[in-house]
């Protein structure tokens, strides 16, 4: 069988470009290596509900060559220290806590020390304080308004961990610059039809302005549109509409009042009668939209909760409505075509996911390469990395709505109905009445949410876990209360110690523009 030297890409936005020069770094297309080409349509626009990433993103930045000054200049990012879940737990109103944190950075644990989770469950963290606030300092630092990291840290690198927020346009701008700069060939064309050899596979795809493009392997990041894995290749999409009921989402792009307005460095999502809205802040502007369930509400109501949401800032402001297609392709690679992004699938904003599956499948993509031409094989362990990746990513997003509390929606009770719960979720949580999760209840390799975000959004959700059967298990009662007397002083001192999160990144921006100016 014939090696593949031609990749071809079907799509730009944060798909295409994240991919191509994810490739193009890994497989030294600029050093006469694989040679890839990205086709994409000046008359789509870029779907930006992705705009909150996840952890992993640093890595994955590193990986291509963009610094992080750079990055935060081009696609006017801030940072992303993880989600305030606001009302998720109970109504507005209601008595009891009315938000929790989930913080990327892990629950403090000294070398030799208790793990503190089991403690803070058996109390020794004092009486309603919540597991983030009591195991790290990030809430507290957060919740201040200051950022992860320092000037002077490396790239990627502080004393807390994060990720990023960014628009998803500017971000595509940055990698595109990026990826030509690799030896990704650009072409603007739209795409009219697929054309398929003798054996199935994907012979040539045909565009309006270039005639018939060949490659060896096609990735499609063609969005829900799926131009090749769908259209062409005729691969069903599993729809998980049962799971996660949320199927619209309308987004606003609000100004601030002021240029020096405090940016949030954390994604506020709160929830409403029939979803929950996102807000998260950029340099200039917040990025707000509400995510909602059809069957439960009308996209009239859902603009009149997110205008409400809001405020006086949006009224002349205009709101743009987009159809989620909530689910994934079992199979998203097939023959000599593969499925990256919202083409083969798709998990709701909430943690950030999106972006995180598009690194996943680079990832696998360049490592896995089949370089014989043998994508058989290649194809089946994909396929299976793959589809357990989402399955766990569906667990972990349901979590958030069936262990609510809220009984005054139809939208909340619907999502406590045992029968829309995976069996594999309703296992997890069985075991977790008498035990913590720990890492044993999840295979690293599979997961895309380490398992202390499990503990952080089972508990911030106020998971009953009844530890009074095994508590000689936990003899260590006053060292784990040393630590969480630790944790506090610690983040009186990092308050002093980091600085706001507008200045870092205004800093961290000049510094890229320096840079950009400096004689070659």
């Amino acid at each position: 069988m014939p090696a593949i030297r031609r990749v071809l890409i079907v799509g730009g936005g944060t798909a295409g470009w994240l991919t191509a020069t994810f490739l193009a770094r890994h497989l030294g297309t600029a050093q006469q290596g694989v040679r890839i080409a990205l086709v994409e349509s000046s008359e789509i626009g870029i779907i930006g509900v992705g705009e909150g990433t996840f952890p992993s993103i640093k890595g994955t930045l590193a990986a291509i060559g963009i610094d992080e000054a750079r990055f935060l200049r081009g696609s006017l990012g801030t940072f992303k220290q993880g989600i305030r879940f606001d009302h998720w737990v109970r109504p507005r109103g209601a008595p009891g806590p009315d938000h929790y944190f989930h913080p990327f950075s892990l629950p403090s644990q000294r070398s030799a020390g208790p793990e503190l989770l089991p403690y803070w469950l058996l109390g020794a963290a004092g009486p309603g304080v919540a597991f983030a606030e009591s195991a790290t300092l990030q809430k507290r630092v957060a919740d201040a308004a200051h950022a992860p990291k320092r000037p002077g840290d490396a790239d990627f690198l502080g004393p807390l961990n994060y990720a990023y927020h960014f628009d998803a346009a500017r971000f595509a701008g940055l990698l595109c610059e990026h990826g030509k700069s690799l030896g990704v060939e650009h072409l603007l064309g739209t795409v009219e039809r697929v054309q398929l050899g003798e054996d199935g596979a994907i012979d040539a795809v045909h565009t309006r302005e270039h005639g018939a493009l060949r490659a060896d392997l096609y990735i499609d990041c063609s969005g829900f549109r799926a131009a090749l894995i769908g259209d062409a290749l005729g691969v069903p999409y599993r729809d998980m509409n049962d799971v996660l009921f949320v199927d619209r989402a309308l987004a606003i792009q609000v100004p601030y009042e002021r240029p020096d307005t405090p940016i949030p460095s954390y994604t506020i999502a709160t929830a409403h009668e029939a979803g929950w809205t996102w807000d998260i802040g950029l340099q200039a502007r917040r990025g707000v939209g509400y995510v909602y369930s059809s069957r439960h509400t009308d996209d009239s109501r859902a603009e009149q909760v997110l205008r409400e949401y809001i405020g006086p800032a949006c009224a002349q402001l205009s709101a743009r409505q987009l159809k989620l297609k909530v689910g994934y392709r079992q199979t998203q690679w097939l023959k000599n075509c593969v499925a990256v992004g919202l083409s083969g699938g798709f998990v709701e904003p909430l943690e950030s996911s999106g972006i995180g599956l598009i690194e996943t499948a680079a990832y696998l993509i360049a490592y896995l390469f089949p370089f014989d031409g043998a994508m058989e094989p290649v194809a089946r362990q994909f396929n299976a990395l793959m589809q357990a990746r989402y399955e766990r990513i569906f667990d972990f997003v349901k979590m958030h709505y069936c262990l609510t509390q809220r009984h005054d929606h139809a939208f909340w009770i619907d999502n406590t109905d045992p029968s829309t719960i995976p069996a594999t979720l309703r296992d997890k949580l069985a075991m977790w009445r008498c035990r913590p999760p720990q890492r044993l209840d999840f295979i690293a390799d599979l997961e895309m949410y380490l398992p202390a975000s499990w503990q952080f959004v089972l508990y911030g959700m106020e998971y009953p876990t009844d530890l009074s059967a095994s508590r000689a298990c936990y003899p260590r009662q006053e060292a784990a209360r040393q630590e969480f007397r630790n944790i506090r002083q610690v983040s009186e001192r990092a308050l002093v110690d980091l600085p706001t999160h507008r200045a870092l990144v205004e800093q961290l921006c000049r510094r890229a523009d320096a840079r950009a100016t400096m004689p070659v």
